[in-house]
This record gives structure tokens, C-alpha cells and sequence, in this order.
């Protein structure tokens, strides 16, 4: 039998500052996106690199000594959320041009429809939306 588990809407997960957890958070990204039968789709490679981006930026610029980061996954039916909190400061931003590395959230806004950063109480949340269905969606960003 081949069906998809049925995963809740809503997936969220602790990561440790180190250097592993972007790797981890990519391996949790693909098997939530699979159990909502969201996997092999034209834009499973986009959400999990911006999955693997966001995780990174907090890992290096957001995350504390001592502290974690949460990913959060959410499936509400018109678009896929994907959202990194944090407990650092700062306000993380596009860059276009400089230094080999810094080109994070660059990457996240070209391939999401939509990103944000919004405050917490300690730290940040940043946020990148990909609209739902996916069928056809690369091709016509492409042309």
C-alpha cells in the first residue's frame, strides 16, 4: 500500500546552535513535505533551500550561545509557510552585493512568493510563503 501519511498542518521543531542543525532542519522540511504529500512537487527544491537558508542566517547571525532555534511548517491549504525563530538581535536583511557569503535571504526572495521578518518579544521570526497548488508554478516564473 503507497498512501501518504496524513501529518498535521502544523510541524515545529527544535534545532541546537551547531553547525549539523541546517541539515537536520532540511531532513525535517523533506519528510513534512512528503507526509503532506507536498514531495517531488515543482517546488520542493525551492522550500527546502530556503529551509536550508533561514536555519543558516539564524545559526549564524540569530542564535545565541546556548540557545536554539524553531522551525515552523505550515500547511494552510492556499500557501506553505516556512518560519525560523530566533533569540538574537538584529533585523535581518537582503544583500546584493559585498562579500561572497551574505546572500541568504537573497536567494529566500527570488525563489518564495513572499518573505517578512516580524519582532517577537526576544528575537525575530523570519518568514517565506509559497502559494499552493504548485502544479506548473516554475515553469511559469521561468518564461
Amino acid at each position: 500500500m503507497n498512501e501518504t501519511t496524513r501529518l498535521p498542518p502544523l510541524r515545529e521543531r527544535f534545532f541546537r546552535r551547531e553547525r549539523r542543525s541546517a541539515q537536520a532542519a532540511r531532513r525535517f522540511a523533506a519528510e513534512t513535505l512528503a507526509g503532506w504529500g507536498l514531495a517531488e512537487t515543482p517546488r520542493t527544491d525551492d522550500v527546502l533551500l530556503c529551509v536550508s537558508e533561514l536555519v543558516t542566517n539564524a545559526l549564524l547571525h540569530g542564535v545565541p550561545p546556548g540557545r536554539q532555534l524553531r522551525l515552523f511548517l505550515r500547511h494552510e491549504g492556499h500557501a506553505l509557510v516556512v518560519e525560523v525563530h530566533d533569540s538574537g538581535p538584529g533585523v535581518p536583511r537582503v544583500v546584493y552585493d559585498g562579500d561572497e557569503g551574505g546572500r541568504g535571504l537573497l536567494l529566500v526572495s527570488a525563489l518564495s512568493d513572499k518573505w517578512g521578518v516580524r519582532e517577537r518579544e526576544l528575537g525575530k521570526a523570519v518568514w517565506c510563503e509559497f502559494g499552493l497548488p504548485w502544479t506548473g508554478v516554475r515553469d511559469a516564473r521561468a518564461s
